[in-house]
């Protein structure tokens, strides 16, 4: 007997059939009637979200967490607008990369096609539904979405409304499938869909993505949680390093892209250091450092070892003194998660020498680890911010969605 998993997923790999029929202009027609309809269901969308954000409270979750859960007008008007963003991007589908002819006459290249069926395994923050759908359509996708049972009456609503407009726009309505029933036995058998799902993509806390990469027979591209660091340099400007750590630890605390560890020269603690505590202090961000950093502020309490590597998603940074920068990119590359990392610096040749040496997918000179987004990339949205290696790395725009195949053009040639 066929199971929930699997008649939802047959009807995904239907419908991702039709989505790479579609043109760029049926697909840029038909999100354009999504964005509007968001914004015109705003209402239905945030009673319902309101529904979850009381029940997250009732459960006594943190502030940091609720802020991820929770929808406003403006944060739907930006998911609208996110939406409008990729319809105006290049469509990436049927882009042929090259073409080269061979001795013997065949002309040989590689063109962009969509990848499928997306499965996305998400927590939280429900504008990954809009999101994901938004750049999955564009891509010629099916988006087959698994959201955290915090969110669901926020994610049935988005999804309602993005359905909404692809009937008006004349468009499959199957091009986003919400899995409702939020136990864990559905995200098991979402992994096992090799076959009918083609790629899953986690986003969610380490457990979560740790779950699906060490359990899935379906391929994974794997987004990382974010212990983002900073490093201030000898040489740093004093105002520039606290204005760029008081924006990367408290712009929004329960973020991947937050700052959750300063890394400090020696040479800069003095001046530098007791301006940072100011700022960070007027957020009430609990500040856990080593002896050196607690001798410089009184405010600064012991860190731990354990607090090298901790992505706290809370007003708690960490604060390792170093004497050069070398030992800052040894000890940021032995508890970094792959995500962001930031130098500030006057030291052009030290700037330089970060970002050749940090493993990460994205290093900054001189600003804050808050703009890994694809929003900020100029992507319109992103589908995850990938910290592996392969396929894609970083905040992941259209292209990380699509896949190539060759194709071959000849006149009648015969391999002998």
């Amino acid at each position: 007997m066929e199971t929930y998993m699997e008649r939802l997923a047959g009807l995904a790999k239907a419908a991702s059939r039709e989505a790479a029929k579609l043109g760029t202009d049926a697909k840029n027609r038909g999100l354009m009637a999504v964005a509007d309809e968001l914004e015109a269901q705003k209402e239905m969308i945030l009673a319902e979200n309101r529904r979850d954000v009381e029940a997250a409270q009732a459960k006594g979750t943190k502030q940091s967490l609720i802020d991820r859960l929770s929808l406003t007008e403006k944060r739907i008007a930006d998911m609208a607008e996110g939406i409008r963003q990729v319809a105006g991007l290049e469509d990436p589908i049927g882009e042929v990369l090259g073409m080269k002819t061979r001795p013997n006459g065949l002309r040989i290249g590689k063109k962009r096609v969509p990848l499928g069926v997306v499965g996305i395994i998400y927590e939280s923050r429900p504008n990954v539904t809009a999101d994901a759908f938004a750049l999955c359509f564009k891509t010629g996708n099916a988006a087959l979405l698994r959201g955290g049972s915090d969110a669901i009456c926020s994610n049935q609503a988005i999804v309602r409304a993005i359905k909404a407009g692809l009937r008006k726009a004349k468009l499959c309505q199957d091009l986003i499938l919400l899995v409702e029933d939020t136990s864990r036995d559905v995200v098991n058998e979402m992994m096992k869909m090799h076959g009918l799902i083609d790629v899953l993509i986690p986003r969610g806390g380490a457990g979560l993505i740790a779950n699906v990469v060490a359990n899935s027979t379906v391929p994974v591209i794997e987004t990382g949680t974010g212990n983002c660091h900073v490093y201030v340099d000898e040489s740093a400007d004093p105002g520039m390093a606290a204005e760029i750590i008081e924006n990367a630890k408290t712009q929004r605390l329960g973020v991947c892209n937050a700052c959750e560890s300063l890394v400090i020269h020696s040479g800069a603690l003095e001046q530098t250091l007791p301006m940072i505590v100011r700022k960070l202090k007027n957020h009430d961000v609990e500040i856990r450092g080593d002896e050196r950093a607690m001798a410089v502020s009184p405010e600064i309490i012991p860190a731990s070892g354990e607090d090298w590597g901790t992505e706290y998603l809370d007003a708690i940074i960490s604060v390792k003194t170093v004497d050069s920068i070398d030992e800052a990119i040894a000890h940021i590359n032995k508890y970094n998660t792959g995500h962001s990392e930031s130098i500030i610096t006057k030291d052009y040749a030290n700037a330089l020498k970060f970002q050749d040496e940090i493993d990460a997918a994205a290093v900054y000179v001189n600003a804050s680890t808050r703009f890994t987004d694809g929003f900020e990339f100029g992507f319109g949205a992103e589908i995850g911010i990938s910290t592996q290696k392969l396929h894609a790395r970083g905040p992941m725009g259209l292209e990380a969605l699509t896949t190539t195949k060759y194709i071959i053009f000849g006149n009648g040639q015969i391999r002998k």
